[in-house]
């Protein structure tokens, strides 16, 4: 990495920080569906949104 000129160093480590963001929001996806679908298979959920 320290052989590389540092334009070429700033963009590796914008790509890296990108793909740590990414990852991020992966996670945060996967916990909040995980954390939803127990509310989701409620019988009061089936009920606020059957007129929908």
């Amino acid at each position: 990495m320290r052989e590389l000129p540092l334009i070429y160093r700033k963009q590796v480590m914008d790509f890296v920080e990108y793909l740590q963001l990414k990852a991020q929001k992966k996670e945060t996806l996967y916990l909040s569906e995980q954390s939803l679908s127990k509310d989701w298979l409620l019988p009061e959920e089936d009920e606020a949104w059957k007129n929908l």
